[in-house]
């Protein structure tokens, strides 16, 4: 991989900022440095202030490029609006940020460059691993700079991470009904920035997650393609931000993805 320079001075902005902001606040958040944005949905101080640094850090980076963040939106969902179009970089400044209050892993930081609504760059970062998930529309994906494919477990049963959290009553019932003796359910790291790792690095065959918001899948869903596996909604449908619909299915392999998707939406 040769990346661009804005590439590279991104990967450093994203391990500065975790270096900096994110890592000092883990297992040391004051009991006022933690809120509920809604009932379930935490924010950190660390969320906001690494928000904003990689915000700044973005900003000069490519002219015409707007800079949209999770916790900015949290504050005024105007923002969101138009994301399908134009040049825009999205933020998650902690994703797993329940995990992160708790003291516990997993959790990561995740931007992506999205071009009329299609993920053209993304990285993910584990600052616990030091680990940096990369990928560049039609370049491949990559961790820590080195090329990686998407691989099936192997399992007979396929390993299926069915995040259930945002489903009604009914259908996590009809999942589970669907599921039983077709996927193996497995734990769900309830962070995107882990997930999407898993399905490529060969821990799990596929997930399913409901509640699609662009910062928590932009750049998991391109590391996921780009290393040739499939992310599409349930009526196969491509990923693309400014899409508001709910479901999502990542899978290690296109087989794997029609195989998933029958199984728990035919």
């Amino acid at each position: 991989m040769k990346p661009h320079p804005v590439h590279v001075q991104v990967a450093a902005l994203l391990r500065e900022v975790a270096a900096t902001v994110v890592l000092p606040r883990f297992g040391a958040l004051a009991a006022g440095e933690v809120e509920e944005k809604a009932p379930g949905d935490l924010v950190t101080i660390a969320d906001r202030e690494a928000e904003e640094r990689l915000r700044a850090g973005l900003e000069p980076l490519l002219a015409g490029a707007r800079v949209i963040g999770e916790e900015a939106v949290a504050a005024d969902p105007s923002l969101l609006a138009g994301a399908g179009a134009g040049l825009l970089w999205l933020i998650d400044p902690i994703d797993g940020t329940g995990n992160f209050a708790a003291g516990r892993a997993p959790f990561g930081l995740m931007i992506a460059l999205v071009e009329d609504g299609a993920p053209a760059a993304g990285w993910i970062y584990d600052p616990l691993r030091r680990r940096l998930c990369q990928a560049m529309r039609g370049q491949g994906a990559y961790v820590d700079g080195k090329r990686v494919f998407a691989r099936e477990t192997g399992s007979p049963l396929p390993l299926a991470a069915l995040g259930a959290r945002y489903l009604n009553a009914e259908r996590r019932a009809d999942v589970a009904e669907r599921s039983h003796g077709r996927l193996r359910p497995v734990d769900v790291p309830n962070c995107a920035a882990e997930q999407y790792p898993r399905v490529v690095l060969g821990a799990n065959d596929a997930a399913l997650f409901e509640r699609a918001l662009p910062w928590d899948h932009a750049a998991g869903a391109l590391f996921v393609e780009e290393a040739g596996g499939r992310v599409a909604r349930p009526d196969g449908t491509p990923y693309r931000v400014g899409d508001e619909r709910r479901g999502l299915i990542a899978a290690a392999s296109p087989a794997m993805w029609n195989r998933a998707a029958d199984i728990l939406f035919g």
